[in-house]
């Protein structure tokens, strides 16, 4: 069985070639100037101390540079050697289990902190990242053709947006644009700043954006906290919202109040209504409170943070005179701390019939449970109108038995052949999921 490509493993192994680099480049030093010349100090130079404390003769520094120069080149060929299996370790793919039929498989193992995913008409893959890096892949037929960075340096770019022939990005308190970015991947533009009139709050400041149906963008606004009513902002309308903007940052708009931190949306194909996957509060035990897909029937509607969390569980702090019954309850609880975070509705010909207008969700899996869970993705079938939802497990297997985990699924994205990618922030990759008839 391969070994897991973690990014622990991953650092160790950058770390290891790095050590054999850095020896590397030590010996080629000494050969350049000479055996022990660069222990050499000019003329006027205080004398050497030796190895032992005394003065070194030119002969002692003459035989130290060539015992430098034997234990450097003796070091490079172990290095390089313990540094190999930890290069060559992969992602151990095959513990992942689907419903019969199902093959997934690894697009890329070299998107580090990989999110949001968007696909451009020319079947660009553009994925944001949670470490300054946008990174664009090139796919044909279902494979990966060429990897490039296309931004970097930016403040936790997650999200991405495709629309007219450039690239959205959300970059905490701004969102910026590449113009005709698909054919300049390899000479990617300045970025362009849309706005950069967000809050800059980096707790929660992370943004999944998307194009809706009416044109608009729609950039969401995290609580500034686990749970909080910030005095700046009493009507939440600036944090643990939802909002939307004209594509040149203008109109910008609040949609969608009580919402502590949704990091996946989409929109019905048939009602064109949004939903989506909304983390609910942390520090309330184990198994309370549920994280939520909702959906909006209309513009203003109140999900109920900080007074009401998971449809039904009251804030002990800011709940009292609010019930629960006053704000919009979910279409959907997806169980607490899982979390969930991409979310997209299948419409592809290639899986089954019944997998028709679904919803997958990544959930990213707990940090702050006794017992781990999420680590997998899930689909949710449901009316249109939000009544009857069901939740199944599809993808499961990056949490391990022992309660560790090797992959974390951000973001899910069907490609038009039919077939769903899935983002993996922790492990740094993108899978492709398919289906042929068992």
């Amino acid at each position: 069985m391969q070994g897991d490509r973690t990014p622990a493993a991953k650092r160790a192994a950058s770390a290891c070639m790095t050590a054999a680099q850095r020896l590397l480049t030590g010996a080629l030093a000494i050969l350049n100037h000479g055996h022990g010349r660069r222990f050499m100090r000019r003329a006027d130079a205080p004398p050497y101390r030796g190895r032992c404390g005394v003065y070194a003769s030119p002969a002692t520094r003459e035989r130290e540079g060539r015992r430098s120069l034997r234990d450097v080149s003796a070091a490079i060929p172990l290095l390089l050697l313990l540094c190999a299996p930890l290069a060559q370790a992969a992602a151990p793919i095959e513990r992942i289990k689907l419903p019969p039929g199902f093959h997934i498989e690894v697009l890329s193992d070299d998107v580090p902190a990989a999110r949001e995913l968007a696909l451009s008409p020319k079947g660009i893959l553009y994925v944001g990242s949670m470490e300054g890096r946008v990174y664009a892949l090139e796919l044909r037929d279902g494979k990966l053709v060429k990897r490039h960075v296309v931004a970097s340096g930016l403040n936790m770019p997650v999200g991405v947006a495709w629309r007219d022939g450039a690239l959205y990005i959300s970059a905490v308190s701004s969102i910026v644009r590449l113009d005709a970015i698909d054919s300049r991947l390899d000479n990617p533009p300045k970025p362009v700043v849309v706005t950069d009139q967000l809050p800059g709050e980096r707790h929660h400041g992370w943004k999944f954006i998307a194009f809706g149906p009416d044109g608009k963008l729609y950039v969401p606004q995290g609580a500034p906290c686990n749970v909080c009513l910030p005095a700046s902002d009493p009507q939440r309308t600036r944090f643990a919202m939802i909002g939307r903007m004209d594509p040149d940052g203008s109109h910008y708009e609040t949609i969608a109040r009580g919402v502590r931190n949704t990091v996946g949306f989409a929109w019905h194909p048939q009602t064109h209504e949004l939903w989506f996957t909304d983390n609910g509060r942390d520090m309330l035990g184990d198994d309370i409170p549920d994280d939520k897909l909702n959906r909006l029937a209309h513009a203003g509607e109140d999900f109920g943070f900080p007074y009401c969390h998971g449809g039904d569980v009251s804030d002990p702090e800011y709940g009292k005179d609010h019930p629960c019954s006053g704000f919009t309850p979910p279409a959907a609880k997806l169980g607490a701390h899982v979390p969930a975070l991409g979310m997209r509705f299948y419409t592809g010909a290639m899986f089954p019939a019944a997998y028709r207008n679904s919803i997958f969700i990544a959930e990213h899996g707990s940090w702050n449970r006794s017992r781990k869970v999420g680590y997998r993705v899930v689909r949710v079938t449901a009316d249109a109108n939000g009544a009857n939802a069901h939740q199944d497990v599809f993808a499961q297997g990056w949490l391990n038995p022992d309660d560790t985990q090797w992959g974390r699924p951000a973001d899910v994205l069907p490609l038009p052949d039919g077939s769903l990618l899935i983002s993996d922030d922790y492990a740094g990759a993108i899978y492709r999921v398919t289906y042929t008839q068992p």
